[in-house]
C-alpha cells in the first residue's frame, strides 16, 4: 500500500541462519529505530500490483504468498548490523535495556502482517514491535514509540516526520551490490542540515562561498545550532561509551563518520568545535572541500550515509553505498520553489 520507488540492488549481509530471539528492551531506555516495510524488505513487485490492480488485489496476493519471504531491502543490512551490536551489548550488560529497538512501521493492511512476520522469522530478525495502519499514515504514532530515527522509502512520509521534529530519512538501495561489515555498525553523516542546522548553507545560498568562509572563521567559536540527526548521533555515542567503559574503544562495534563538503582549513574548525560543545564526536572526520563523497564512502562501506543533498545521495548510490536523504533546511526549500 506504499507507493513504489526506483528499483535497485540492495546490499545484503550473509549468514542469515535463524537464531533465538532475545527479549525486547524497554522503549524508555532503548534507541528506537522505526523502519517501514518497504525500507526493510524489497516489495517492488507487490507495489506494482497495488498500483495496477488496486488494494484488494494487493492484499489478496500478499495473503496467497504469505509463506514466501520478501527479499532484503535497503535498510536490511543496517538492521542486521544493529542487531549484531545488541548481541555484543548483551554480552557485556546482560540486564541492560540500553539497546537498539527496531519497530516495523507500515501503512499496510493487517492481513499483510502475516507475510511480514514470516519474513522476519525467516531471516532471524529480532523485530517484535509492529505498527500497521491499514492505509493511514503511521507518522503520528512515531512519537508514541519514542522514535529516535525513522527510515522509509516514502519521501512524503519522511518529510512529514521531519516537520514533526523526528529524525528521519528516505533510504535508497545502492546501484550495485556491496559487502558491509557483519559485526561493526558504520554510520556516516553529512554535517550542515544533517548534524548541524542549515545556518551556514543559508550563507552560501545568499552570499556565496567567500562570505561563507569569512562567516565561519569569524564565528569559529560559536557552536552551530543542532540539525535533525544530532539526537541520533548522541544516541550512538551513548552506546559507544558503554563499550569504552569496558575497555573496548578500539574494538567498539559502532563507528561514526563525519563526511562533509566543508574545507578543513577554511571552515572545518567550527564543525569540530560544535561537536565538542555538545559533548559529541565522530570516530572519523573527512573534509572534502567540495570533492565528490562517493569514492570516500566506497572505502568506508557504511550501513547508511545521511545527506541533505540528493546529488550526494545519488553519487553515493552509484558507487555502492546505502544512502539516505534528509529533507531539511534551505536546500529543501529551494527545491520546493523550483518545483
Amino acid at each position: 500500500m506504499e507507493p513504489a520507488v526506483e528499483s535497485a540492488a540492495p546490499a545484503v549481509v550473509t549468514n542469515l541462519s535463524p537464531k533465538k530471539k532475545p527479549r525486547t528492551p524497554s522503549s524508555q531506555y532503548a534507541t528506537t529505530i522505526a523502519v517501514s516495510s518497504r525500507a526493510l524488505f524489497n516489495m517492488e513487485e507487490e507495489t506494482k500490483i497495488f498500483h495496477k490492480d488496486g488494494v484488494e488485489a494487493y492484499v489478496r496476493y500478499q495473503v496467497e504468498h504469505e509463506n514466501e519471504p520478501f527479499g532484503p531491502g535497503a535498510a536490511f543490512p543496517f538492521v542486521q548490523a544493529v542487531e549484531s551490536v545488541n548481541e555484543q551489548l548483551r554480552e557485556l550488560y546482560p540486564a541492560s535495556d540500553e539497546l537498539f529497538d527496531i519497530v516495523l512501521v507500515t501503512n499496510n493492511h493487517a492481513q499483510v502482517g502475516v507475510r511480514l512476520i514470516n519474513s522476519i522469522n525467516h531471516y532471524g530478525l529480532s523485530v517484535e514491535r509492529f505498527c500497521m495502519t491499514g492505509g493511514k499514515s503511521p507518522i503520528e504514532y512515531l512519537k508514541a514509540y519514542h522514535t529516535n530515527l525513522y527510515l522509509s522509502a516514502d519521501s512524503e512520509k519522511v518529510q512529514e516526520a521531519i516537520e514533526q521534529g523526528i529524525a528521519a530519512a528516505t533510504i535508497f538501495s545502492p546501484n550495485k551490490d556491496v559487502n558491509v561489515s557483519e559485526r561493526q555498525l558504520r554510520v556516516a553523516f553529512d554535517g550542515d542540515a544533517v548534524l548541524f542546522s542549515d545556518e551556514s548553507e543559508q550563507i552560501v545560498k545568499k552570499l556565496g562561498l567567500d562570505k561563507f568562509f569569512e562567516h565561519e572563521q569569524t564565528n569559529e567559536n560559536k557552536p552551530l545550532a543542532m540539525g535533525p540527526l544530532k539526537g541520533f548521533l548522541e544516541s550512538l555515542g551513548k552506546l559507544q561509551k558503554k563499550f569504552y567503559t569496558k575497555g573496548q574503544r578500539l574494538k567498539c562495534p559502532i563507528r561514526t563518520y563525519l563526511v562533509t563538503a566543508r574545507s578543513a582549513a577554511s571552515s572545518g574548525a567550527r564543525a569540530l568545535k560544535t561537536l565538542r560543545s555538545w559533548g559529541l564526536e565522530t570516530d572519523e572526520a573527512l573534509f572534502l572541500a567540495g570533492a565528490p563523497k562517493g569514492p570516500l564512502l566506497q572505502k568506508i562501506r557504511p550501513h547508511i550515509f545521511f545527506d541533505d543533498q540528493m546529488f550526494h545521495v545519488e553519487g553515493a548510490k552509484e558507487l555502492g553505498t546505502i544512502a539516505a536523504h534528509v529533507p531539511y533546511g534551505v536546500s529543501q526549500r529551494y527545491k520546493k520553489v523550483e518545483e
